[in-house]
């Protein structure tokens, strides 16, 4: 997969990862986009080792489904470091 592939598979699984989690996530799309490619990276990292399914093809369900775990992951772990807990009244 080519660096401008990687670059939108981790803006778009970190918007489906922000989607996917409760609450008002912080940070804009440059921050969606660094949570989301470290996620990508992450989740691929995984599931090279655990699942020996690594991330290779762009239009693959399997890479899609890795790298939006990956960011889920990332982007929990961000929110407990920060301590967002998400929307406040």
């Amino acid at each position: 997969m080519g660096f401008f592939a990687f670059m939108l598979l981790g803006l778009l699984a970190g918007a489906i990862a922000k989607l996917i989690l409760p609450g008002k996530q912080v940070g804009g799309w440059i921050a969606t986009l660094a949570l989301g490619v470290i996620g990508a990276l992450l989740g691929g990292w995984l599931g090279s080792i655990l699942l020996d399914a690594p991330l290779q093809d762009f239009f693959s369900l399997r890479t899609w489904l890795l790298a939006i775990g990956g960011s889920i992951l990332v982007l929990l772990v961000y929110g407990a470091l920060t301590g967002n807990k998400g929307a406040r009244a």
